[in-house]
């Protein structure tokens, strides 16, 4: 097992200082899809996420009642209320899928996942998209899978205490069985995919251990993607820059610290390279 390093992620190679010529079309075009009724912060923290570590532009597709809140707190994003049938010019523009966040378990978020599971586009899987993963299980090699322990055995079809007594057997049987990246999440995430050695992240706290967590580190990872960044050096480094901001923002005390308190150290190790 292989511990996260500045120097085994090539930072300085992945987030080397931008071109004077740059525009936000070098950067990529990030489409977070989720926020069900109800859960429309999810996908604020993932699109500001996103942006936060380099994504040119990023657009959500949501339910109607979170649009005016999510310009107002991020005018940066680009709101949109679409059906699947009519996403096809938005899925066409992007270059990175985020899916997932507050997507909820309802016939709503059911239809995104249905309407996308065949997506070619590179995308992170989370939250509830990985539940409806867990139902109708498929192999891909373009996405990265990002479960918690309970996720991780829905996926598995396994108890939990199954996952927590042997997160590496875990791991290893969830890329045998989807293919792609798998981060399983909690104390020293763990990153594998098909091709790879399984690496780990020594940092964290419990401090983050509180909801929204881990949709900062999906549009984080959504946002390195867009960048054209490969999938495994995505998720190795989103899931060790997501861990030094929680660790950063834990210094102003571990409890009662919120997800987006992040966000702020998201941009700032996105360019320490």
């Amino acid at each position: 097992m292989i511990q996260l390093t500045p120097e085994n992620m090539s930072l300085s190679r992945w987030l080397s200082p931008r071109s004077t010529g740059a525009s936000k079309w070098d950067f990529g075009h990030v489409l977070v899809i989720g926020g069900d009724k109800g859960f429309g912060g999810a996908v604020r923290l993932a699109g500001e996420a996103a942006l936060r570590a380099g994504a040119g532009m990023v657009s959500v597709i949501t339910r109607v009642a979170h649009r005016a809140g999510l310009l107002a707190g991020c005018p940066e994003l680009m709101v949109h209320t679409v059906t699947p049938e009519h996403s096809h010019e938005l899925c066409a523009r992007a270059t990175a899928l985020v899916i997932g966040p507050g997507m909820g378990h309802g016939s709503w978020g059911a239809e995104w996942w249905t309407s996308l599971e065949h997506s070619q586009l590179p995308q992170v899987v989370d939250a509830d998209a990985l539940n409806a993963l867990s139902k109708s299980p498929t192999k891909k090699n373009n996405w990265i899978l990002t479960p918690h322990v309970r996720e991780a055995a829905r996926l598995l079809n396994c108890p939990v205490e199954e996952i927590v007594d042997n997160r590496e057997k875990a791991i290893r049987a969830l890329v045998n069985k989807y293919g792609g990246v798998v981060v399983l999440k909690g104390r020293n995430t763990l990153i594998q995919s098909t091709e790879s050695d399984l690496h780990y992240c020594p940092l964290g706290n419990p401090g983050m251990a509180t909801a929204g967590m881990g949709d900062v580190l999906s549009g984080l990872l959504g946002g390195l993607l867009a960048q054209k960044i490969p999938l495994l050096d995505v998720a190795k480094i989103g899931v060790y820059l997501h861990a030094m901001a929680g660790d950063t923002a834990s210094k102003a005390g571990m409890r009662g610290m919120v997800a987006s308190d992040l966000l702020p150290f998201v941009h700032q190790f996105v360019n320490l390279a």
